[in-house]
C-alpha cells in the first residue's frame, strides 16, 4: 500500500486523494492524518519540510508536493491521463499553478489569523495575499477552462481550490465570479470524486 499523509482539510490532500479517484487508484492508498505543528510527528522524517501531502511509496521513499505526488499517479497507469502530453501538458500544468498559486495566498491568510496573535498581524501582507487570490479568480472568471470528457489536473486543481475558498471564506468569492460557480457546479455534477473527497469536519 501507498500511504498518504495529509489532513482532512487540505485543499491540496484533496487535489492527490481526487486524482487517485479518477486514476482508480484509491484502493491502493492509505491515508493517514499528519499533525504539522506536532515535533514528534513521523511526518518530519518522512518530509524534511514537515508538509502536507507526503506520499510515502512501499519502498519507503517518499514524494512531496501534491504536484509532484499526482505526477507519480498519473505515471503509474500510464501517463497522458491527468497530465496529457504534448502541447496541452503546458495548459494544464498552467492552470494547475494558478489554482494551487490561489490556494497558498488563501492558506497564507487564514495562517495569519490563526497562528500569529492579533497585535502582531500584518494588515499589508494579508491585503497582498487576499490581491493574489482577487487577480486569480478574475483571471479565471474571465475565462474558464473548457471542461473535457475526464477531469485532467488543471481542473482538478482550480476545483480544490474554489472548494477551499468555500471552507474557509464561506463562499464569499461566489457573488462575484458567476461564470466561475457556474464552471464548479458543472464540475461537481460530472465529477463524484469532488463531493466524496469534501471536508465535512
Amino acid at each position: 500500500m501507498l500511504v498518504l499523509r495529509s489532513s482532512p482539510a487540505s485543499p491540496f490532500g484533496r487535489k492527490v486523494k481526487m486524482a487517485a479517484a479518477e486514476l482508480g487508484l484509491s484502493d491502493r492508498i492509505e491515508i493517514v492524518v499528519a499533525d504539522t505543528n506536532d515535533p514528534a510527528e513521523p511526518l518530519r522524517q518522512q518530509n524534511p519540510l514537515g508538509k502536507i501531502p507526503t506520499l510515502v511509496l512501499e519502498d519507503g521513499m517518499t514524494l512531496f508536493d501534491s504536484r509532484v505526488i499526482v505526477d507519480y499517479l498519473d505515471h503509474l497507469v500510464g501517463g497522458d491521463r491527468l497530465i496529457p502530453a504534448g502541447e496541452a501538458r503546458f495548459a494544464q500544468l498552467r492552470l494547475q499553478a494558478l489554482a494551487d498559486g490561489l490556494c497558498d495566498a488563501a492558506l497564507l491568510q487564514v495562517y495569519e489569523t490563526r497562528f500569529r496573535p492579533e497585535e502582531g498581524r500584518n494588515a499589508a501582507w494579508v491585503a497582498n495575499q487576499a490581491g493574489k487570490v482577487s487577480r486569480a479568480l478574475a483571471a479565471l472568471e474571465a475565462a474558464p477552462p473548457s471542461y473535457p470528457d475526464r477531469p485532467r489536473i488543471g481542473e482538478i486543481a482550480l476545483a480544490c481550490a474554489l472548494g477551499y475558498l468555500d471552507l474557509r471564506f464561506a463562499g464569499s468569492w461566489r457573488a462575484d465570479h458567476p461564470r466561475l460557480v457556474a464552471w464548479l457546479d458543472t464540475f461537481a455534477a460530472k465529477v463524484p470524486s469532488f463531493e466524496a473527497t469534501r471536508f465535512k469536519g
